[in-house]
């Protein structure tokens, strides 16, 4: 068989470039693989959380009002205010946000609206792919804000919400669920701290959740993660806060709440 001319060199040629084009791809998904918690970890969160200030000074919200807060999950949680009526909740969660820092701004998107409680949601990305964080610090992060709230509004109770396995971070969920139990066991020693646990049921008996409980992204949660999210953390909160002072203020109590607005009133008399 005769090659033709100057076949070897083309050939080595081809697989050089082939060799670069390899190298480049790996390394733009090492450095993606990379930079996305180095991002959230510098993030600056002043411009989001200036602007819940600017809104509230155009529309106060109520004393007294449950404050929603954490990363992107509570973020775009947009039926959240719906879905808790008859309780009166706000939504400040901000972006790809770690524990830290919430932390840092806690006082002017918690304290500031001198809620009875708030829920917390954080962690997620505290553990992403990269992150030099381990759960110890997690949940040191966790404690914190715990002290924060609680230096500054005692009675407010506080819920923990757990961190969420995800398709995107499957492989960090082994941390994440570490955290989450140095969180649980802290929690149980707190007075008006309470760990809510979503992540179990997202599971549903299977070694790994539902894809449909997922965006595109593999992260973030669809409508049936949320409404799975609703049916774990409303109850709670209506034992505790679905008292007539709490939920008559606007109308009547819809029927499907007027069972556990009476069976709550009673527990808390």
């Amino acid at each position: 068989m005769n090659l033709p001319a100057g076949y070897p060199l083309r050939k080595n040629r081809a697989r050089l470039i082939f060799f670069f084009i390899f190298l480049g791809l790996l390394g733009g998904a090492i450095s993606e693989y990379l930079r996305a918690p180095v991002l959230a970890q510098n993030q600056d969160w002043e411009p989001a959380i200036h602007k819940f200030e600017e809104g509230d000074k155009v529309n106060p919200p109520r004393p007294g009002i449950i404050v929603f807060t954490g990363a992107s999950s509570i973020r775009r949680w947009d039926s959240l205010v719906e879905e808790m009526k008859p309780l009166e909740v706000l939504n400040r969660g901000f972006g790809g946000s770690q524990y830290s820092d919430l932390n840092q701004y806690a006082k002017r998107i918690v304290v500031a609206y001198h809620p009875r409680a708030v829920v917390a949601y954080e962690g997620d990305n505290d553990l992403a792919a990269g992150s030099p964080k381990t759960p110890e610090m997690v949940a040191a992060d966790a404690r914190e804000f715990v002290k924060i709230v609680h230096s500054q509004l005692p009675e407010t109770w506080i819920y923990v919400m757990s961190i969420k396995p995800s398709y995107l971070r499957w492989n960090e969920w082994p941390k994440m669920k570490a955290a989450n139990n140095l969180i649980q066991a802290f929690v149980k020693t707190q007075d008006k701290v309470q760990y809510i646990d979503v992540a179990t049921p997202m599971f549903e008996g299977q070694e790994k959740p539902p894809r449909d409980l997922f965006v595109e992204d593999g992260l973030h949660p669809t409508a049936r993660c949320y409404a799975m999210w609703t049916s774990v953390i409303k109850p709670v909160l209506l034992q505790r806060f679905s008292s007539a002072k709490y939920v008559i203020e606007d109308g009547v109590i819809p029927s499907r709440f007027r069972l556990g607005v009476r069976d709550a009133a009673l527990s808390l008399r």
